[in-house]
């Protein structure tokens, strides 16, 4: 694994998540030593839902020539319905308002800890299945149908969030699931609180996605290097 994932190019990046996850589930730990409590110990649990659709991407760029179309279909399946879990950790943040033995600024840099490292788990998912599409599909499309991921999971949060569906409910209650997620496409007047969180947040995240996307690619391609130049300029006295 450790060998495929250097020879991918990807094996920096990995340890670099692995380091966020450890900061924090270490800072998880230390409030829960230092409160006594286990009340942000679930974080825990929502950055490894975040982590499956990276791991299910991850899988399918180090073993495409060997994985079987089912296994591949799977795969994206699974990415498909555990992709919301990334964004999600974003609402943890309303647990700032439930007031415990810590200081608010611990609390608060131990969720958006979480939350970061939740979002990297999702986008750079997102990042591969983008390349995925663009072996097949015209650029205009690939943008629309990864901005569409986003809204979708947008969607999922809300679910997830205000009505407490959880990924595994599709298997578990997927009647029910498929009732609510349908009455608000029929009436759609009537749940305003619904698509006003999913537009909002929804491009939210867009923005966020094609910031990090325009940085990452203005890297790789050097757009960023007149910067990098002036840069240098300046700190020679030129």
């Amino acid at each position: 694994m450790i060998q495929r994932l250097h020879e991918s190019g990807k094996l920096t990046l990995t340890i670099l998540l692995v380091v966020f996850s450890l900061f924090s589930f270490g800072l998880s730990i230390v409030h829960s030593y230092a409160t006594s409590t286990r009340g942000f110990l679930f974080l825990n649990w929502n950055l490894f839902l975040a982590f499956l659709p990276w791991a299910a991407t991850t899988y399918i760029t180090l073993y495409s020539h060997t994985t079987k179309t089912l296994t591949l279909a799977i795969l994206l399946g699974l990415w498909l319905l555990f992709f919301p879990n990334s964004p999600y950790i974003l609402t943890d943040l309303f647990h700032l308002l439930d007031r415990g033995k810590s200081p608010m600024w611990f609390d608060l840099i131990m969720i958006l800890s979480f939350a970061w490292t939740g979002l990297l788990f999702g986008f750079i998912s997102l990042f591969e299945i983008e390349k995925m599409l663009a072996s097949t599909l015209k650029p205009k499309v690939v943008h629309l149908v990864v901005s569409t991921m986003i809204f979708l999971a947008s969607f999922g949060v809300y679910l997830g969030r205000y009505q407490r569906w959880n990924s595994w409910d599709i298997f578990k209650s997927p009647i029910g699931l498929f009732a609510d997620i349908s009455d608000r496409f029929l009436n759609p007047l009537a749940h305003s609180r619904t698509w006003g969180f999913t537009v909002l947040m929804g491009l939210l995240l867009v923005m966020m996605y094609w910031t990090l996307k325009l940085f990452r690619s203005g890297m790789t391609s050097g757009a960023l290097s007149p910067l990098h130049s002036r840069a240098t300029n300046y700190e020679s006295g030129k």
